[in-house]
């Protein structure tokens, strides 16, 4: 009887030829179809990176110096006390557009305090939150204001001071100090998601960061 001898590379060789076939047979399992659960997960990454990289236009209000999203698109129409408006695109499983207000009025249009309040009464109490938050953006102080609840819509001319319940709604308010001691009033308002999608966006327009900003008690 014969017996076949292998060699140090022979038994190396059929080693390597085995190890081969388990990598390979390793990586078809990787390279299984998504779940839909996990595609779904996948895109919706997609989605907040595009969103952290929409593009901005540069805007000049006044003195105001602002960076807005491209799709925020200005409107031509002109309203009493009001610097600038902007129509925000509606945010996913909304129909409703957002409007971003600028404003500014002699002397401050009122304390700090007193706008906050004011802003917040334009909730009703039943089932409003309200979060305010202080910070700095270079020199200038800022203040944000983020409300959900009922929102009482203005309904009709300002001068009527008619308005209309309206639920699911958010508003995003920012009072801003600039260092000439002119107060700028920055105001997003409409459906509560396209409101939160654009929280970021709103705080970056003049150079915000959450992190850098604390709790206010008012």
């Amino acid at each position: 009887m014969t017996f076949r001898r292998w060699t140090h590379f022979g038994l190396a060789a059929l080693i390597t030829t085995g190890s081969t076939a388990m990598i390979a047979i390793a990586g078809a399992e990787d390279e299984k179809p998504k779940s839909p659960a996990a595609a779904e997960k996948s895109d919706k990454t997609d989605k907040k990176a595009e969103k952290k990289a929409e593009e901005t236009v540069d805007v000049k209000i006044g003195e105001l110096e602002l960076k807005l999203p491209k799709s925020w698109k200005q409107s031509d129409a002109t309203v009493p006390m009001r610097l600038a408006t902007f129509e925000v695109p509606p945010g996913e499983g909304d129909k409703d557009k957002g409007e971003f207000v600028i404003s500014s009025f002699p002397g401050g249009g009122g304390g700090v305090d007193a706008n906050i309040s004011r802003w917040i009464g334009q909730f009703s109490a039943e089932g409003r939150k309200a979060v305010v938050r202080q910070g700095k953006a270079g020199e200038s102080e800022y203040f944000v204001v983020n409300i959900s609840g009922t929102y009482m819509k203005p309904d009709g001319p300002p001068i009527l001071r008619k308005t209309k319940e309206t639920p699911g709604q958010r508003m995003v308010g920012v009072i801003l100090n600039k260092n000439d001691s002119t107060v700028y009033f920055l105001k997003l308002t409409g459906p509560d998601a396209t409101v939160a999608a654009q929280l970021d966006a709103v705080r970056a327009s003049f150079g915000g960061e959450h992190d850098g900003e604390k709790e206010y008690e008012f």
